[in-house]
């Protein structure tokens, strides 16, 4: 389900003063298509999309509509929640709403994502009421200490003529059951408390997410860092392991050791991560012996990074509005991660070697000494004004097919959580050291090129197993032509299309053999 793009069209025609025969005739249309397209009963992308931008002299990012489809992929998730079956919205209703009342669409998925989180909290505390033995025995405690506290009060109030030490005696009780009542209380609740914060580590992953989807995941400023940082490492000679380690040493005094897995974590701080633990007071870059070249040549960059660049990396993060200081923590690894690409990969050669050689991730990633998954991420960023790369979408699954990043692209429709659909090439290449290519076309007619790849993030080892995750890049078909990718496909055979959607919960076919979500309780109810 695309965007209302039509009304950002009419809009902008109005403001060039441009009719709409003189557009329409400029783009190779009739005008009677162009009024569809501006009353939103026609989807575009691709090439006509592009036209348009151009004749109207503005940029496609202006057209495309980005914020609006996240915004209709939310709703779609909120019209799917089993509560909410039988209202009988259609697609066009949604176009509407959002296009006519963008406010009202963002509170109602905001209004959802609270409730999501509300029916979560609830069933996580349920599970744990059951199977928690601290809470077990908490609540054991409160309901012996209530049984005491109602027998003493049946006995007050029941036995006649109780003689004046008994009576003190079970008041004393009661009182003093009642304290320790009170204790257990507190304590319940507070155990509560640290367990629910605990438990919202992914609502500022999210939150961090879509603000860095709502900057374009581009930064000129970081961009300039990067450049001047490279200067001086190269000072201690060719770029890579060897002179990140050496300017790591001669500027803020680090080393760089190894560390094995099996064997206890060194100490960390606030620049640690899983593939590196940075000891701030020992001020060593301990990096784990089965890491591959590529990540630790890739972790050095990014302590490098967080070091010489903490103001600025703090001042864009204060842009993104974060509401937690864990979200802030999060936006500023994320932003240093950033900085450690485009130190590896310098934008403009980085650009040239990736138009020269059609997008050949393989091949780049030879040529920088980088990972598959580090290009991948590179070439998301390439969107500086008039030295823009090729448009491309992100997405990486765990083993489980679990989505834990991604960066969409207008008309790709991507879900926010949870799982993509079964039927992309992100599902059929988990360890497979291979890339699998596919056109996908989604129910809206909107066509992709979509390559993806089985990553690993380091080798494996004796009691330290391999960690991997599958990668996946997605670019309009227009462009397909532009990469090695699209080498020797028929891009016009409709027959090598494979029909997907976003995911089963977003998707609108209703027949298909793949799906796993509105079925699910007919094929339990069937098989018993």
């Amino acid at each position: 389900m695309r965007a209302p793009i039509g009304i950002r069209v009419r809009r902008q025609r109005i403001q060039k003063k441009q009719t709409q025969a003189g557009l329409a005739r400029a783009v190779g249309i009739s005008p009677s298509y162009l009024n569809l397209i501006e009353n939103n009963k026609r989807d575009i992308g691709g090439r006509l999309l592009m036209n348009i931008a151009e004749q109207l002299g503005i940029e496609v990012d202006e057209l495309s509509g980005g914020p609006e489809q996240r915004t209709l992929n939310a709703l779609q998730e909120v019209l799917n929640d089993p509560l909410l079956h039988g209202i009988g919205l259609e697609q066009a209703d949604l176009h509407d709403l959002v296009a006519r009342f963008p406010e009202v669409a963002r509170a109602l998925t905001r209004l959802h994502a609270v409730y999501g989180d509300a029916t979560a909290e609830l069933e996580a505390n349920a599970n744990r009421l059951s199977s928690d033995p601290i809470l077990s025995e908490m609540l054991h405690e409160v309901v012996s200490r209530i049984t005491a506290m109602r027998s003493s009060a049946e006995i007050l109030s029941q036995v006649k003529n109780l003689a004046p030490k008994d009576e003190r005696r079970f008041s004393e009780a009661i009182t003093r059951e009642a304290r320790s009542l009170s204790t257990t209380v507190r304590n319940l609740a507070s155990y509560f408390d640290l367990s629910s914060s605990r438990r919202r580590s992914i609502s500022p992953m999210r939150e961090v997410e879509d603000a860095i989807i709502n900057s374009n995941n581009h930064y000129p400023e970081l961009e300039e860092l990067a450049k001047d940082l490279r200067t001086e490492i190269l000072k201690d000679g060719e770029f890579g392991e060897v002179a990140l380690s050496q300017a790591l040493q001669r500027r803020f005094g680090v080393s760089c050791q190894r560390w094995h897995g099996h064997s206890p974590p060194p100490p960390q701080g606030k620049y640690s991560n899983r593939r590196a633990h940075y000891d701030e007071d020992g001020k060593v870059l301990w990096l784990r012996t089965s890491s591959t070249a590529a990540t630790r040549q890739f972790q050095m960059a990014r302590l490098y990074a967080r070091l010489a660049g903490t103001d600025l990396i703090e001042k864009v993060c204060s842009g993104f509005e974060l509401t937690t200081d864990e979200a802030q923590l999060l936006a500023q690894g994320a932003l240093a991660s950033y900085v450690a690409g485009a130190l590896v990969m310098p934008y403009d050669g980085f650009l040239e070697d990736a138009a020269k050689n059609r997008y050949d991730i393989d091949l780049l990633s030879h040529i920088y000494s980088a990972s598959f998954e580090q290009v991948a991420h590179r070439l998301v960023t390439l969107r500086r004004k008039g030295a823009e790369g090729l448009p491309f979408g992100f997405l990486r699954a765990d083993m489980a097919g679990r989505l834990t990043k991604r960066f969409p692209l207008p008309g790709l429709s991507l879900p926010g959580t949870g799982h993509g659909c079964l039927l992309w090439p992100i599902y059929n290449v988990a360890g497979t050291p291979r890339v699998v290519r596919q056109i996908s076309e989604f129910s809206n007619g909107a066509r992709f090129l979509m390559i993806a790849k089985s990553v690993k993030k380091r080798l494996s080892a004796w009691n330290d197993q391999p960690l991997m995750f599958s990668v996946m890049l997605a670019c309009d078909l227009v462009h397909a032509d532009r990469t090695v990718y699209g080498h020797g496909l028929d891009l016009d055979d409709a027959a090598t299309r494979v029909p997907v959607g976003p995911s089963c919960l977003l998707c609108v076919r209703e027949g298909c053999s793949h799906r796993q979500e509105a079925v699910s309780a007919m094929m339990e109810a069937q098989t018993g």
